[in-house]
């Protein structure tokens, strides 16, 4: 893929995507027979690594998922393992390569049914692929909610059958897999909920597509990886002082102290080279005594905060936790984009536009960086759709980055770029962990890093920092072991 080669390892392909990158092998003379002996022998010893021989039933379905779980039976059956092929239908309504590859099956074809798992010790799911568009229904879900109340061992082919590929979602019933075997690249729905809980482990096999078809397709989602944005990382430079590394201002709220106080010190973790938090007068004593190297500023009224910002020394601006959903927040985040400072909102800085969030949409003119969880996504974006496409529209619409947070958080760009971050481990569902999130991002763009990029870095780092910690994990803990993750990823970079 030329000067993209590295980052198209984490690239994500839709379901309309995959099929042009199949059809375009398929036109540039690779037969569509051998992709599919090519998938169901990578599937197969996918599962010779795994599994010791054993019965096996492998669910076919009427299409080209059907012909790959043929391929699957046939390459297990050579290598000694008991196989029965389950099909929908009849065999004499299958076409093209799958049609070909049941015909070279030569044991037993039994219909698809809850019958057929009878004394079977592994199953291969291999009856609708990721593009199913409809709930599961009938005897494959019948037979799907089988082998899940079974708890059978089981492989999906591309995709667990019911869940939807683009998506993630469930639709109806869907296997609780231990392995799936995608080829070429993986797909949205192999990352986001709950299709990412469902595949299992997630093995991407190579089937003989050439790399240089991603030139064509041109896709726009990724899964959040250091390829995508370490070659933009703002490393400290020997000419580096702490103004070129930039100054950040953080809102601090009069009450909910805690929330500034970790943003504060994850944006001097991620590099920036100077924090300030400001206050109203009466929190300042609190935040004055938080950190030797955080400064303060108390802000009295509007004026003082255009004051503040007056100082282009002071570039990035993080507003919203513990701030107050009143009049002066509002006041503040305006007066923050039109002073066209990189800006990060959170929190009561996005909820006080609830109202009227073409106020904050219309004012959003540079780099801007939102990050809702879902609850303040939804008073300002309508809540309809899947999270990719919500995140994708809600970018588009705001003219911002948007950070939809979660186990599976989304990033997306105004231009359509999108990443699914993956890292995150369950312990980040502890208070305070999002505002560690917004520092480190707002700390990354003071150094000059993309929008985008920063919250991609970011995301990444503040999972890294969760695993790195593991159970017992408070916020915290998090902004001083982005040192050590750092560490590990300059060393990558090296």
């Amino acid at each position: 893929m030329g000067k993209t080669s590295e980052a198209g390892k984490s690239i994500l392909l839709s379901v309309a995507e995959m099929s042009r990158a199949d059809a375009i092998t398929i036109a540039s003379g690779t037969p569509g027979e051998k992709l599919m002996e090519a998938a169901g022998g990578a599937i197969a010893r996918q599962i010779e690594k795994r599994w010791r021989p054993a019965p096996c039933v492998v669910l076919c379905g009427p299409g080209n998922n059907g012909g790959d779980g043929f391929v699957v039976a046939r390459h297990l059956r050579k290598a000694g393992w008991e196989v029965t092929a389950a099909l929908i239908g009849p065999v004499e309504r299958l076409k093209g390569d799958a049609a070909l590859n049941a015909k070279r099956w030569d044991g037993e074809v039994v219909p698809l049914a809850s019958a057929a798992l009878e004394g079977c010790a592994l199953v291969v799911d291999a009856i609708f692929g990721a593009g199913l568009t409809r709930p599961l229904a009938g005897k494959a879900r019948a037979a799907i909610e089988a082998v899940n109340a079974r708890e059978l061992p089981c492989i999906a082919v591309d995709m667990p059958s019911g869940v939807q590929g683009d998506t993630g979602e469930a639709l109806g019933a869907a296997p609780r897999c231990a392995l799936t075997v995608t080829f070429f690249r993986k797909k949205p729905g192999h990352l986001l909920l709950p299709g990412r809980l469902l595949c299992g482990e997630v093995v991407v096999a190579d089937i003989g597509i050439p790399v240089r078809v991603l030139d064509e397709i041109q896709p726009a989602a990724h899964e959040n990886t250091p390829v995508l944005w370490r070659a933009a990382f703002p490393w400290p430079k020997a000419t580096d002082h702490k103004y070129s590394r930039g100054h950040v201002i953080v809102g601090g709220g009069p009450e909910m102290t805690g929330a500034a106080r970790l943003a504060a010190r994850a944006a001097l973790r991620a590099g920036a080279g100077l924090v300030t938090i400001a206050s109203p007068p009466r929190a300042t004593p609190i935040y004055a005594v938080y950190m030797p190297g955080v400064l303060t500023a108390a802000i009295a009224n509007r004026k003082a905060f255009a004051e503040l910002l007056a100082d282009p020394r002071r570039n990035a601006v993080l507003l919203g936790h513990g701030y107050g959903v009143n009049a002066a927040t509002r006041a503040h985040v305006l007066a923050a984009l039109a002073a066209d400072k990189r800006s990060v909102l959170d929190a009561d800085a996005l909820t006080v536009f609830e109202d009227r969030p073409e106020d904050l949409f219309s004012a959003v003119r540079g780099a801007c960086v939102l990050t809702p969880h879902e609850g303040e996504f939804a008073r300002l974006f309508p809540p309809q759709g899947d999270k990719l496409s919500r995140a994708r529209n809600a970018a588009r619409k705001s003219g911002a980055v948007v950070v939809l947070k979660g186990f599976d958080t989304v990033i997306a760009a105004p231009d359509g770029r999108a990443a699914i971050n993956t890292n995150a481990p369950p312990e980040l569902a502890t208070g305070g962990a999002g505002d560690v999130l917004s520092g480190l991002i707002v700390g990354l763009m003071a150094q000059g890093m993309a929008p985008f990029d920063a919250a991609c870095a970011a995301a990444w780092l503040h999972g890294e920092a969760a695993a790195a910690f593991g159970p017992g994990l408070i916020a915290e803990d998090l902004p001083d072991l982005v040192p050590g993750v750092l560490r590990s990823l300059k060393g990558e970079t090296g």
